[in-house]
């Protein structure tokens, strides 16, 4: 019999509960994401004012978006097809992006001086690399993943669905609000449940008939990547 993939599973559910106690956690004491369309001088005033609790919250957020690194990986391992290796790609991109993105606010946010300093970071590595970027890869990585899978309908639905909500988040800097950000809001709470949806599949073995036999050692042959 084979096991079932709890790393995979403990990941599934263990991440989107993380990443959204962390953002009611910051939402609560910090006021985001709506803090950041006040001046940048009011939002670093924020942010020294609660510094340690907000810390320790986009920490917390940057482990649950790291978490997708290895996450993508063992999902990976459920299909040997171009479309799953490439939503690995898309994952681990995705992962690596947010998590850049998100590492800013404990690693450099505290040691900034100046507002145009702290304009120039939240451009770069908040809106463009961590935001834009992010959501452009996650949804790829969700939609290549069900494309690779057999999966029941509702879930494809569903993992679709959240994928496009999540997508027009990089409309965003370009003032189309606050429709984008409801929409983009609403992509994370689907996507959240598609993903614990993931893990319950999972556990239920619906995709053990696509893994791949893994060799023993001596019939093991080189692997193609």
């Amino acid at each position: 019999m084979r096991t079932k993939p709890w790393t995979a599973i403990t990941l599934l559910i263990s991440a989107p509960i993380l990443m959204n106690l962390a953002f009611v956690g910051l939402g609560m004491t910090f006021d985001y994401p709506d803090v950041l369309q006040l001046p940048a001088t009011e939002v670093l005033a924020r942010f020294r004012a609660e510094q340690t609790t907000i810390v320790t919250l986009f920490a917390l957020l940057a482990a649950a978006a790291c978490a997708f690194v290895p996450l993508s990986v063992l999902l990976g391992r459920l299909d040997d097809s171009p479309t799953m290796r490439w939503a690995v790609r898309a994952g681990v991109a995705a992962a690596l992006v947010q998590t850049i993105g998100l590492l800013r606010w404990p690693l450099l946010v505290p040691t900034l001086t100046d507002a145009d300093t702290f304009e120039r970071q939240h451009t770069l590595l908040g809106t463009l690399l961590g935001e834009t970027a992010g959501y452009t890869l996650t949804a790829i990585w969700t939609a290549l993943v069900i494309a690779a899978l057999r999966t029941p309908p509702w879930f494809a639905a569903l993992g679709y669905t959240s994928a496009a909500a999540i997508a027009t988040g990089v409309v965003i800097p370009l003032g189309i609000e606050p429709a984008a950000v409801v929409v983009n809001f609403l992509g994370y709470v689907l996507w959240s449940g598609w993903l614990l949806s993931f893990a319950a599949l999972l556990g239920r073995g619906a995709f053990a008939h696509q893994v791949a036999v893994i060799p023993t050692s001596s019939t093991r042959s080189p692997q193609t990547n």
